[in-house]
């Protein structure tokens, strides 16, 4: 039986060089320590003894076109960047409505245009006249209970006035 080894399955990671930018493969590249001052990393990476030396003259990465660092300052990289950013759609789910299973509301969707149209259209008709009948009962209503026409010489019955409290 084999023994597990973990180098074979787990994968080498890459460095970035600290000046250009690029990545540095495992076992290429050179190392720096610096000795004299006091650095916030301890140990540096370069790509190319190139970069290593273009970085101890203190020389900004992003005046040289070669590397990383002026390629995303010019926008050189759109390409790759726009390959990156894909946009997740979130997906609209149909969910049940209150008064509305999920069967009806497919089965409302899958009707055609027209079908809907004409249901809307009896709808309203149906409703004016609803609308109509009601309006007919409150005619028929006020003439049932309208006062009745008291002829012009016939006198009416007085009416006593309410009398006034707190006097």
């Amino acid at each position: 039986m084999g023994s597990y080894n973990p180098y074979l399955t787990s994968k080498m990671r890459k460095e970035n060089c600290v000046f250009s930018g690029l990545p540095i493969h495992p076992g290429h590249g050179k190392r720096y320590v610096p000795t004299i001052v006091q650095s916030t990393r301890p140990v540096l990476a370069f790509c190319s003894s190139k970069s290593r030396k273009m970085y101890l003259r203190k020389k900004n990465p992003r005046v040289f076109r070669w590397t990383v660092t002026y390629r995303r300052a010019n926008k050189k990289m759109t390409t790759l960047e726009t390959l990156r950013k894909r946009v997740r759609r979130s997906k609209k789910a149909a969910r049940p409505i209150i008064g509305a299973d999920l069967e009806n509301i497919r089965q409302k969707r899958a009707q055609r245009v027209e079908i809907r149209i004409a249901g809307k259209e009896a709808a309203i008709k149906e409703l004016e006249l609803r609308k109509a009948k009601r309006e007919a009962q409150k005619e028929a209503e006020k003439k049932k209970s309208a006062p009745k026409v008291v002829p012009k010489g016939a006198k009416l019955p007085k009416q006593k006035m309410p009398k006034k409290a707190g006097r």
